[in-house]
């Protein structure tokens, strides 16, 4: 059995486990599994154990720093941390990049007492498809390994899935948290834009960018999210609201909440997560999100600008070290001129004011996360990938979103459900993932290929 989060808190603190052997079982869980997953870029086995020996001590003299004190989490490698370099997984990241020690992020999760192991793949600088040519480990789906673990939060969501750690963290432009979280079957939350600081992290584009929690259930999430939350200097992008106890919002009815659902025909997954919704006392109604092709350009776009504006000059001199299928979704960028990103930025704003409108009438947005399960890896295309995922709307609007696990295709693979809110509704989104999630057991499921 995999325990959540909350679970494995309760357990360190009733004496029926410690954080060292957490974090040893985390990473027995790794040996056995990761040639075939390909989670990890790098392992922090020394660090972890002894800083689980000193969360075991803390608890011990009864220094609690909260839930996540001596939980085994693991951090995408676009996150610089004290153990090491950052690669992004690229050839071309300059590694003393990663080498400034955490960030706020990742010290946020440091200071709660949380013990890291290690750094988990992802797609080169965030973007682009698996590449077999380059040094890196391949991330893989636990659920059927010749299928993809969804991108580009990969590795973090396949540690999750598979329990080789507890919970992790990813970054999200255009869906990078929710759409992998989805194809492997565990919760994953793109916050609002700015809830959680982003320096200390690689870019990809900063306007889209965000931070966030993958874990196997809201509830983790929302303990995740009550730590990483909050302003922080050196990010002026990152944002003043109120950080509130997540968790403690949680509740199992959602008696007088109105949800509104962007109609799916034919998705039998979908009808049935919604139909859960309103067991639990939600009122649904259809809607239409405003201007979404739209905004789904404007990400697509808005994204590409961006990125080719950080990566301009080594992509002029380094070009062949990067992945082909990365370079490529870079160099369209160029294609992006300023009067296009100008009126791109003009179309977000219209976009935003109409979406305001209609979460005056709704609380909150309900979608499939995916038009369909994991693919398989061999023929992979980043086309592919954004023409079936259904979250780059929310990266441009900027409201949190989460997917939580609502099923599983006709073949074995997972499906998710996602939950969108207004801006700085986190609270009400993992409300309802919660709610959803007391009534349903998808979330509880582990793969058939790891857990026998």
């Amino acid at each position: 059995m995999v325990l959540s989060i909350s679970e494995a808190a309760v357990a360190l603190r009733t004496g029926r486990t410690t954080a060292v052997a957490l974090a040893e079982s985390a990473f027995a869980a790794a040996d056995e599994h990761d040639a075939a997953l390909g989670v990890y870029l790098s392992r922090f086995d020394g660090p972890a154990l002894a800083a689980a020996e000193r969360a075991d001590a803390e608890l011990a003299a009864g220094v609690d720093r909260g839930p996540l004190h001596g939980i085994p989490l693991a951090v995408k490698d676009l996150l610089a941390t004290g153990e090491g370099e950052t690669t992004a997984q690229s050839q071309v990241l300059d590694r003393a990049w990663g080498l400034r020690g955490d960030g706020p992020a990742v010290a946020r999760l440091r200071a709660a007492g949380a013990v890291l192991t290690g750094k988990t793949t992802t797609m080169e600088f965030g973007i682009g498809a698996p590449d077999r040519t380059k040094p890196f480990p391949l991330p893989r789906n636990p659920w059927r390994p010749t299928h993809y673990a969804g991108g580009s939060s990969s590795g973090s969501a396949s540690a999750v899935a598979a329990g080789l750690v507890l919970g992790s963290l990813g970054t999200d432009t255009a869906g990078s948290i929710r759409y992998p979280a989805a194809l492997c079957g565990v919760s994953g939350l793109k916050p609002t834009y700015g809830r959680v600081p982003k320096n200390g992290c690689v870019p990809l584009a900063p306007g889209f960018d965000h931070i966030g929690p993958l874990a196997r259930s809201a509830e983790d999430c929302a303990l995740l999210l009550t730590v990483l939350a909050g302003p922080d200097p050196g990010d002026p992008s990152s944002a003043g609201h109120p950080v509130e106890d997540y968790r403690g919002g949680l509740t199992e009815s959602l008696s007088g909440l109105r949800i509104g659902v962007v109609p799916h025909a034919e998705d039998r997954a979908f009808e049935r997560a919604v139909a859960v919704l309103r067991d639990a006392g939600a009122r649904t109604t259809p809607v239409e999100l405003p201007y979404c092709q739209e905004l789904k350009t404007v990400t697509k776009f808005g994204l590409a600008a961006e990125a080719f504006a950080w990566h301009r000059t080594n992509l002029q001199h380094r070009w062949s070290d990067y992945g082909a299928s990365t370079r490529m979704a870079l160099a369209r960028g160029a294609l992006v001129s300023a009067g296009d990103y100008v009126q791109m930025q003009r179309v977000r704003r219209a976009g935003q004011r109409k979406l305001a409108q209609l979460f005056a009438e709704v609380d909150l947005v309900v979608t499939p996360t995916a038009t369909r399960g994991a693919p398989e890896i061999e023929g992979l295309s980043t086309s592919g990938m954004a023409d079936t995922a259904l979250t780059s709307y929310w990266n441009a609007a900027g409201n949190p979103a989460l997917s939580v696990p609502m099923g599983f295709t006709g073949d074995g693979l997972p499906l998710g459900l996602q939950i969108a809110g207004r801006p700085f509704a986190e609270a009400t989104v993992l409300a309802a993932g919660h709610a959803y999630q007391q009534r349903t057991s998808w979330h509880l499921q582990t793969p058939w290929e790891i857990v026998r």
